[in-house]
């Protein structure tokens, strides 16, 4: 099996952000199949590890294309443009400011015993997300304009990391009012 540059070419599928999930499926599935260890069960040592190595591949960029944020940062990666998200926390100033506001929104649906403040803040979070993977869809699908969509990724992390907060925040409370 040859070796493939990268995860889209390993799947077939075109190296960008836009990608049909139920596309992706089935191509990580004819790879799997072509891959799977199992189907290498009475070869040599050698091949067995190899095939063990595709598959850990295969299964490396399946779970990197499925992730919207994953993806994009990989798509970034790609063109030579560093994430650099440790490095690099600039953002801008009403992304920052609309931060606080959560992080605050967020202390006090802790502290309340009303806890059905996190609705209107997981709403938001959520739609805040929905505009960003369509801005990041525009900006490396159409524009190529890779500094741009770091800058994006950047930002998606914090909002992904925020909405998991959320996330678990409305668990607990589910789960202490049940």
């Amino acid at each position: 099996m040859p070796i493939q540059d990268d995860h889209f070419s390993l799947f077939g599928l075109p190296a960008r952000f836009a990608v049909d999930p139920r596309a992706l499926e089935e191509a990580y599935k004819r790879v799997q199949a072509r891959i799977h260890p199992d189907r290498f069960a009475a070869a040599s040592a050698a091949e067995r590890r190899v095939a063990m190595q595709w598959a850990a591949r295969a299964n490396e960029a399946f779970q990197t294309l499925r992730s919207p944020l994953r993806r994009a940062a990989y798509l970034c990666e790609l063109s030579g443009t560093r994430i650099d998200a440790e490095s690099n926390t600039a953002m801008p100033a009403a992304f920052l400011a609309q931060q606080m506001r959560w992080r605050e929104d967020l202390d006090e649906a802790r502290a309340s015993t009303d806890k059905a403040q996190l609705q209107p803040l997981m709403e938001e979070t959520g739609a805040l997300r929905a505009t960003t993977l369509k801005h990041l869809e525009a900006t490396l699908d159409e524009a190529r304009d890779f500094r741009t969509a770091a800058a994006l990724v950047r930002q998606l992390m914090f909002i992904e990391k925020f909405g998991d907060e959320l996330a678990a925040l409305a668990e607990t409370t589910a789960a202490g009012a049940g």
